[in-house]
């Protein structure tokens, strides 16, 4: 992408239109707008198109890949000018993949099942790291995306949430694509099974992150703390309408 002066001009409006969009939805919700974060997905943009997005004023970004998480992550530790830049592990992780994101990633979104639970534990314990973390739920059911179903997270959050080494902050959830009663539902599915489960715990779960660059309104009305958008920041021909 151009790293020139029309780019950033582009940045800085669409981030103005997307933070007024989140306002709205929240709002209409009654909700407070600074209740959610905007995360731009960075995964198809390289460092300078991520600095360019700092610059004008986005602070947090995500990662698909620990691979390029990481390698962002060190550029970005060289830059005095991007201190206090928040990176998250949004993507699939593998367990022999875990190692690049703890001590890398502010929030790993996508833990998605026990065994995953477990094996960040053991190797976080090992560092004396707590990694912050998300269940992954796959609340619509499409055979092709993971994470727990509902019923399971249901079983198995509290004695997850009580492993050495993990601070589980709440759920992550992905809605079908373009099709808005789905995703109006799944977000709203995702916010009852977390109030279900805070009621059980007794503990707060704060985080809930849903919502891409088709269904980011929506979500926000339903509760989504955290807004997951990446073509929509960085690309000037993206047009979800």
């Amino acid at each position: 992408m151009p790293a020139d002066e029309a780019y950033r001009r582009f940045l800085i409006e669409r981030r103005e239109e997307l933070l007024g969009r989140i306002g709205d939805a929240a709002r209409r919700a009654g909700r407070d707008p600074n209740d959610i974060t905007l995360l731009a997905v960075s995964k198809t943009v390289g460092f300078e198109e991520l600095r360019q997005a700092w610059e004008c004023g986005y602070v947090a970004f995500g990662e698909n890949r620990p691979q390029e998480l990481k390698r962002k992550v060190d550029a970005a530790s060289q830059d005095a000018s991007l201190a206090g830049v928040r990176f998250d592990m949004i993507g699939n992780l593998q367990k022999n993949k875990i190692n690049q994101v703890l001590g890398v990633a502010t929030l790993i979104h996508s833990v998605s099942s026990e065994p995953l639970a477990a094996a960040i534990s053991r190797r976080a314990e090992r560092r004396g790291l707590v990694a912050r973390c998300l269940l992954e739920v796959n609340v619509s059911g499409e055979q092709t995306k993971s994470g727990f179903e509902p019923a399971n997270v249901l079983e198995r959050a509290e004695e997850i949430a009580g492993l050495p080494g993990i601070a589980v902050e709440g759920l992550m959830t992905m809605a079908p694509a373009r099709d808005a009663d789905a995703a109006r539902r799944s977000f709203g599915g995702l916010r009852e099974l977390r109030d279900v489960l805070e009621r059980r715990m007794g503990t707060r779960l704060p985080v809930l992150s849903c919502g891409m660059s088709g269904d980011f309104d929506i979500a926000v009305e339903e509760g989504s703390t955290v807004v997951r958008l990446g073509r929509i920041v960085f690309d000037p021909a993206y047009d979800d309408k």
